[in-house]
């Protein structure tokens, strides 16, 4: 394979690095102004919470399917291609947007577009692995990546709100995604990938990530991400709802408290990579996650007055948790499994991200509030605290981890193939 560089090509792998900090942050332009586009779209179709969020279901579900069913192609067919076919996916679905004018179609091109992120990212969390040394270096890289997907996380509502402002149709989001998509696609092409690093006697298949799932060490991971995004998805798509009639002080910040959620949770993964490289991931688990509750318990106490401040301020501590959680459960597993373990824990990430908003909607629109949604996110954090506090008393996963450590990250790199 003249294509594929040993994970000693320092060069090589920085650039392969650069472009899946850039392929995060382009996809999370789009997946994460959903909560300011939701209140566009309920006000021109004329939807209730439920149907609105809809926007936020397609999406998911589609990265969710291609999770559990697709995640093994990065193992079977390499990541290169894996992660070119998701990129095609996705831009197809949204540079279609320009030819839409119904929810339906909308719904369904959101749907197609979360199954290319899915398989593109997949493929990229399994990259991640090749190009890292060591389980820690595996955790600070994956923070690094989402501090990336933080600052497409900002940019998202942050152009959804000017576009808005100028009267410009919110549909831009998705086409500007597809331009930068194309400019990736071309990117990818062109790069050099690490050789392929194969352990098992059978090619992976979809059914590596079914058989993980009995697993415990699968399963704590998995409960652990399905309870974080429960507790993010109550800001990111619900708070610009919750504090659409806040008539404190300062208005611009109830405006643009998803952005600021979303610059604190960028800064805070930047400096989770540090953090990372110094204290064991339990610790720094466990402290972010009782922050985070702390947080959301005092904007249900304090109403909108104190909301406007502490919801936005859960970034900075959540920031850390997800790359975390997710790069310590694949390093769990040996690299040649890494494809189907990201599909697994990217599965039960969507899972959550379906169902958690749509508790909250239905929630809301039962009691008539959206102050619920805020009230659901914050037993969410509550519980992944309690979580985390086992899991540092505990130490379940020490042992395992120093293995791969061992056996996998350690080894001299592969020639290329």
């Amino acid at each position: 394979m003249p294509n594929a560089v040993s994970r000693a090509d320092r060069p090589a792998n920085h650039l392969l690095k650069l472009l899946i900090f850039l392929m995060f942050a382009m996809f999370a332009m789009t997946t994460d102004a959903v909560g300011t586009v939701i209140p566009e779209v309920i006000r021109e179709f004329d939807l209730g919470l439920t149907a609105g969020g809809s926007f936020q279901y397609a999406t998911m579900s589609g990265i969710g399917v291609a999770a559990i069913s697709l995640g093994f192609l990065a193992d079977r067919i390499g990541r290169k291609w894996t992660i070119l076919l998701g990129l095609m996916l996705f831009g197809v679905g949204s540079g279609l947007f320009a030819a839409g004018h119904s929810m339906a179609f909308f719904v369904v091109l959101l749907f197609f577009s979360g199954l290319g992120i899915g398989i593109f990212k997949s493929g990229a969390l399994a990259l991640i692995g090749d190009l890292t040394s060591s389980t820690r270096e595996h955790a600070a890289t994956m923070n690094l990546v989402e501090g990336f997907f933080g600052v497409g996380a900002i940019v998202g509502p942050a152009l959804v709100a000017f576009l808005l402002q100028q009267q410009t149709s919110w549909k831009w989001i998705y086409l500007i995604a597809a331009m930068l998509c194309a400019a990736l696609l071309i990117g990818i092409a062109l790069a050099r990938f690490p050789a392929p690093v194969r352990e098992q006697a059978q090619p992976a298949d979809p059914r590596d990530a079914m058989r993980m799932m009995g697993e415990p060490t699968a399963w704590f991971f998995s409960i652990a991400l399905m309870l974080y995004v429960g507790a993010e998805a109550a800001i990111y798509v619900w708070v610009p709802t919750y504090l659409a009639g806040y008539s404190g002080p300062f208005p611009w910040l109830a405006l643009y408290a998803v952005s600021v959620f979303f610059v604190l949770r960028a800064l805070g993964r930047f400096l989770g990579a540090w953090l990372l490289s110094r204290l064991d991931w339990s610790v720094v688990l466990l402290v972010c996650t009782f922050g985070m509750t702390v947080l959301f318990w005092m904007a249900l106490a304090g109403g909108p007055e104190i909301a406007v401040f502490a919801l936005p301020a859960t970034g900075l501590f959540m920031s850390v948790l997800y790359p975390t959680i997710n790069s310590t459960g694949i390093s769990c597993y040996e690299k040649s499994r890494h494809g189907s373990i990201a599909g697994l824990l990217l599965f039960y990430t969507c899972v959550s991200a379906v169902l958690a908003p749509l508790a909250m909607a239905l929630l809301g629109d039962w009691l008539g509030d959206s102050g619920y949604s805020i009230l659901l996110g914050a037993l969410f954090a509550t519980v992944l605290t309690g979580l985390c506090l086992w899991n540092w008393r505990r130490a379940p996963f020490a042992a395992r981890l120093l293995a791969r450590n061992q056996a996998d990250y350690s080894r001299a790199p592969e020639n290329p193939c």
